[in-house]
C-alpha cells in the first residue's frame, strides 16, 4: 500500500477548504495592529537558507528591540554570540527569509515573510546599543507577507503553563551536548562555568 502523499491534489483531498479569515488575514503592510505585536515580542526564530539547505535561529532580546522602521521595514540587532554567523551568512547569499514572533503569555504567534540584508548604518547600530555595546551589523527585512497564526498550536503545547515546565537537571546539559559530538570534550568544566561566561558576553 502506496501511504507516500506525492501531489498537491492527494493532499488537498484530505483537509476541509480553510475558512476565507484564514487566506484572507494576510497583509503586505505593517498596519499598527501588528506593529504593536512585533513591538510587544522578546523573542522570535528566523529561517534562511543555506548551502545545506534550510536554517533557523532564535533571537531574544527586551520586549521591542525588533524596530519597525516603516510600514514594510523591520530592523533587528545582531547581538554576540558564538560567531557561526549562520544566518549572516545566509542572507548575504540569499535573503529570502521567515520569522516567527512569540510572546510569553500569548497564545497566537506572528508570521513574517520578507527578504532581509544586513545594515551597519551607524545610527542605527548607535540606536540598538545594549549596555554600551553596538551590534556589529543589523539585519533589515522588508516585508513580503504578514500575518497572525491561531493558538492551537500554543494551546495544544500549554507553552506558557508554568506547571508544564521541564525541569533542566532532568535533561543533557549543553556540555553533554557537545560531549555526545566531541568525544574527548570536557563536559563537566564547560557546564560549570556557562552561566557565568553567558552573563558576562550578552552583550
Amino acid at each position: 500500500m502506496n501511504d507516500r502523499i506525492s501531489t498537491v491534489e492527494q493532499l488537498e483531498a484530505l483537509y476541509a477548504v480553510p475558512a476565507a479569515v484564514s487566506l484572507g488575514k494576510e497583509t503586505d503592510t505593517i498596519n499598527p495592529y501588528y506593529r504593536r505585536l512585533i513591538e510587544a515580542s522578546p523573542f522570535f526564530a528566523i529561517a534562511s537558507t543555506g548551502t545545506k539547505g534550510l536554517d533557523i535561529s532564535p533571537r531574544g532580546d527586551p520586549a521591542g528591540f525588533v524596530r519597525v522602521l516603516d510600514e514594510q521595514r523591520i530592523a533587528i540587532p545582531d547581538r554576540r554570540g558564538n560567531n557561526r554567523i549562520d544566518t549572516l551568512r545566509n542572507i548575504v547569499r540569499e535573503p529570502q527569509v521567515a520569522l516567527l514572533f512569540m510572546i510569553p503569555g500569548v497564545e497566537l504567534t506572528l508570521r513574517y515573510n520578507g527578504r532581509a540584508h544586513l545594515s551597519t548604518e551607524a545610527a542605527l547600530l548607535q540606536s540598538m546599543a545594549m549596555d554600551g555595546k553596538l551590534p556589529v551589523c543589523a539585519i533589515v527585512v522588508e516585508l513580503d507577507t504578514l500575518f497572525f497564526q491561531c493558538a492551537r498550536a500554543l494551546k495544544r503545547a500549554q507553552l506558557w503553563n508554568p506547571a508544564q515546565h521541564v525541569d533542566a537537571s532532568a535533561l543533557p546539559s549543553a556540555g553533554q551536548l557537545a560531549k555526545s559530538a566531541l568525544l574527548d570534550f570536557d563536559d563537566s568544566s564547560y557546564d560549570a562555568g556557562l552561566e557565568e561566561r553567558q552573563q558576562k558576553t550578552l552583550y
